[in-house]
């Protein structure tokens, strides 16, 4: 078998999202999925690439990178050199996220030929994984992620993530530049959720790096330890890597970072040597399932987990294939009041992640990542392909 060519199909759908307090019911986005082409027929797929992972389609500068750099580069390479191409991907320096959509459609592809899912070709360890709800950001008052989280707890949910005020004054209701974050309100919220669910739901905090000084950062961090959270994340920018390792000597409480730092798995080894953080964090558009899977090897041989960044099919794969000891969660969402999650999107069949009563996901069974896709669907709502100038290959990341 043999690469024919790599295709992007750009196409709307519609989506709940909330953004700076608002509920947005069925805003448009534009989805696309990218195939790898094979001279036997045989196709695999990846939905998504950009952002919030699955969830929203590529950029038309990196639908372009694939359609005119990389299809003619990996024309009549063998679709089972997985390690080989995603080594030559690296090596081009070219952005993380199309690296990613590559490897994650060549192991759709084996999943497809094989008929099994890609956690069994990589050695199943698991068929289910225990969740955790993972809020929108700027959800509204204290006492409104109070009450989501209890909400959350009734849905069978054992974890709870928070993910506070980024860019918004939670006092007025408004988008505020150029602080990112409201430190005290933060506080309140996580005393508000603790004080709502009990002592049983583990919680989680995500500030997403709005924490520009040391100072804000170790006072949130000692009133997490104080409520019993279980990890705090991405506290602060990620380029500060001494600050996390200063951060991290100076708590008690779990640090799972980097979780957006480019670079995949190189990035996070010179974390974990550095002893930046506590908890690794990676996802499979910063390396495809491929790099990951070098990352969770790492962590398991070092003693510490790797936790998974989003949620999604891909992810879903990997946790399936490594243990709980690594491993651990599966990150829902994001989710928020109003904000339909559960049914399946538009263009497949079925929903990624069900939730079971007691509170996991079951890993697709379905050949490849998982997909039940709705082909008559994608092209009635299909878009013009990207109609840009390719991108230089070679520039650096």
């Amino acid at each position: 078998m043999k690469i024919t060519g790599l295709e992007v199909v750009p196409f709307e759908t519609f989506v709940d999202r909330i953004s700076f307090g608002q509920l947005m019911t069925d805003y448009r986005v534009v989805q696309t999925v990218t195939k790898v082409l094979t001279d036997e027929g045989i196709e695999g797929y990846y939905f998504g690439g950009h952002f919030h992972g699955d969830q929203d389609g590529l950029l038309p500068g990196d639908q372009a990178l694939i359609t005119q750099f990389l299809s003619p580069l990996l024309a009549g390479q063998d679709p089972f050199d997985r390690a080989e191409i995603w080594r030559q991907l690296w090596a081009a320096k070219l952005p993380e996220n199309v690296c990613s959509v590559v490897d994650l459609v060549l192991w759709d592809l084996a999943g497809r030929v094989t008929g099994l899912p890609v956690h069994k070709l990589l050695g199943g360890a698991r068929d289910r994984v225990k969740a955790y709800a993972s809020s929108f950001n700027n959800l509204g008052s204290p006492d409104d992620y109070a009450a989501h989280a209890v909400e959350c707890k009734r849905q069978g949910y054992g974890a709870y993530k928070i993910h506070p005020y980024h860019y918004w004054n939670p006092a007025t209701g408004q988008f505020a530049l150029p602080r990112p974050s409201h430190v005290d309100w933060d506080i309140r919220v996580c005393r508000e959720v603790r004080a709502a669910v009990g002592d049983e739901m583990v919680l989680m905090f995500d500030p997403w790096g709005t924490y520009h000084t040391h100072e804000d950062a170790l006072r949130v961090g000692r009133e997490l330890q104080q409520l019993g959270f279980y990890w705090y994340e991405h506290p602060m920018p990620e380029y500060r890597v001494e600050a996390y390792r200063r951060l991290g000597d100076e708590l008690d409480i779990p640090i799972c970072s980097p979780e957006i730092a480019e670079g995949g798995v190189y990035t996070r080894a010179d974390w974990i040597l550095r002893h930046a953080s506590d908890i690794s964090r990676i996802d499979v558009l910063r390396g495809g399932i491929t790099g990951v899977m070098k990352l969770a090897g790492m962590c398991e041989a070092v003693g510490m987990r790797c936790e998974l960044h989003m949620s999604g099919f891909g992810n879903l794969q990997v946790l399936g294939a490594t243990s709980e000891d690594v491993c651990e969660y599966y990150e829902r969402g994001l989710l928020g009041p109003g904000a339909r999650y559960d049914a399946a999107p538009p263009y497949l069949n079925s929903p990624c992640d069900p939730l079971t009563p007691d509170g996991f996901v079951e890993i697709p069974s379905a050949p490849g990542l998982g997909y039940e896709i709705r082909w008559e669907y994608i092209e009635e709502h299909r878009l013009p392909d990207a109609a840009v100038e390719p991108v230089a290959p070679l520039h650096p990341r």
